[in-house]
């Protein structure tokens, strides 16, 4: 190990940048954020880095390096274009046991910058040794998706019951064990999903001595049109953490593989015409697993409050009392249209967009027909592929041109994604010349024409 990992607490001290330009910004931004006094040297010192010294309270010195501009500083940064300079801040600062860091120049450094993941007071950092700073920044970059902004709540809880605890366990072994159970238990399922007066209420109860009343809890997620990729960061979060999953037909299984393990999966798709579980059921599970104790999630295709049933099925845990919390995911409208490169909404061709159910109910689909063929407007129709040709013929029939541009997305946002585009007047007949199955989405409107230039993604190309 080349470099040892340290933390340094440089609030009010003194620390010695030498260098006025860009580098020298990045670095004393960081500085500046940890409470450190900067002292800057340079002939010429950007505008940006004088307002960060100003605001330290250190001071400005417009003129080269001299080597008493070390006095009293705990830490230099060397950060000029200068090597024969640089080489010589470093001799100073080692000749005075200072701890020196020089951009870009490994060789001559006594500590490093690394990559830093904020999370205060938590904070993670990853280094390469300066050997390669990208892939550190790269793995920084995944880090920042798996470790939620609430975690530094979460450590901040910790702190204020820090004393607490270690005068309840003298034993080390003992507090260990009571903190791997609160990080991992119910009180950081409260802290993480925002509500933290519950959370220290729970952490309270459990070093007074009573345990902490556990509910089981529901996550409605939104687990997007297909692609994974398109998953929120609470949604994997609460994924890796679920007792028992219910999914549904339209949730890939890509995403599902994403669900904790060991988690038990129970399948409640929706085919048409062919239920496994009926909405009431699955209302009634949701309440009976929650009041074992469980943490349950139900896992959606695209967003649960578009034509989801989310809300039907929230209400019915409100009724009983069932904490619940709502991830929304990216809907089909917005990811299937994205990826088959047309836009929604254009200030050339529509000014509106309104989401319709294409289902059909004894073969009839009773739609407000007038509304729908308002000019300067996209229509977009979920779960419409039995039903195109009706849907087609009643906007014609209505006063929608038969001309009217129209695309049908099977299985958009997905390496199986195929896009099929037309007139309502031709759309129908191209979809019944291929083996089109569901998920689809249909999109009418003049926005369409735009896919031709827009298109960006081959599903083929990800397989």
């Amino acid at each position: 190990m080349e470099f040892l990992p340290l933390f340094h607490k440089l609030r009010d001290s003194q620390v010695l940048v030498v260098g006025g330009g860009e580098i020298a910004l990045r670095k004393s931004r960081l500085l500046a954020e940890a409470g450190a006094v900067l002292r800057v040297v340079a002939p010429s010192i950007d505008p940006q880095l004088a307002d960060l010294v100003r605001g330290s309270g250190g001071q400005m010195l417009d003129r080269g390096y001299l080597s008493s501009d070390l006095d009293g500083c705990v830490l230099v940064i060397a950060a000029t274009d200068d090597e024969p300079l640089n080489a010589q801040v470093s001799a100073d600062a080692r000749a005075r046991c200072v701890p020196v860091n020089v951009v870009d120049a490994p060789a001559l450094c006594t500590v490093i910058f690394p990559a830093i993941v904020d999370r205060s007071p938590l904070v993670v950092a990853v280094s390469s040794g300066g050997d390669a700073p990208v892939l550190a920044r790269l793995i920084r970059a995944k880090l920042e998706t798996w470790i939620p902004s609430t975690y530094g709540e979460l450590a901040g809880l910790a702190a204020r019951f820090r004393q607490k605890v270690k005068a309840l366990y003298p034993d080390v072994t003992q507090r260990r064990a009571f903190w791997e159970e609160v990080f991992q238990g119910p009180i950081a399922d409260r802290q993480l999903a925002g509500q933290g007066a519950e959370a220290e209420r729970m952490l309270q109860a459990k070093v007074d001595g009573a345990p902490p009343h556990a509910p089981g809890e529901v996550y409605l997620v939104g687990a997007g049109p297909g692609d994974p990729d398109l998953l929120t960061f609470r949604a994997l979060r609460l994924m890796q953490q679920a007792d028992v999953v219910l999914y549904d037909r339209l949730v890939a299984p890509a995403i599902l593989d994403l669900c904790r393990r060991d988690a038990e999966r129970v399948y409640v798709g929706k085919r048409r015409a062919e239920h496994a579980l009926p909405q009431d059921q699955i209302n009634q599970q949701l309440v009976a697993l929650a009041k074992q104790g469980k943490r349950v999630l139900r896992l959606k295709g695209g967003d649960p409050f578009i034509f989801g049933r989310g809300g039907e099925e929230i209400e019915e845990l409100a009724a009983h009392g069932i904490p619940f919390q709502v991830v929304p995911g990216i809907t089909a409208a917005s990811g299937c249209a994205a990826y088959a490169g047309i836009p929604l909404t254009h200030r050339d061709y529509a000014q509106s967009v309104r989401f319709v159910t294409g289902h059909l109910k004894n073969n009839t689909s009773d739609l407000p027909w007038h509304d729908l063929v308002s000019p300067g407007q996209t229509l977009v129709f979920y779960m419409g592929l039995i039903g195109l040709p009706i849907i087609c013929e009643q906007l014609i029939r209505h006063g929608r041109g038969a001309d009217t541009p129209a695309a049908l997305i099977q299985q958009g946002t997905t390496v199986n994604q195929r896009v099929f585009t037309g007139t309502l007047a031709d759309l129908p007949r191209m979809v019944a010349e291929h083996e089109v199955h569901a998920p689809t989405l249909v999109i009418v409107g003049e926005v369409v024409v735009l896919r031709e230039k827009l298109a960006w993604f081959d599903g083929a190309q990800y397989r």
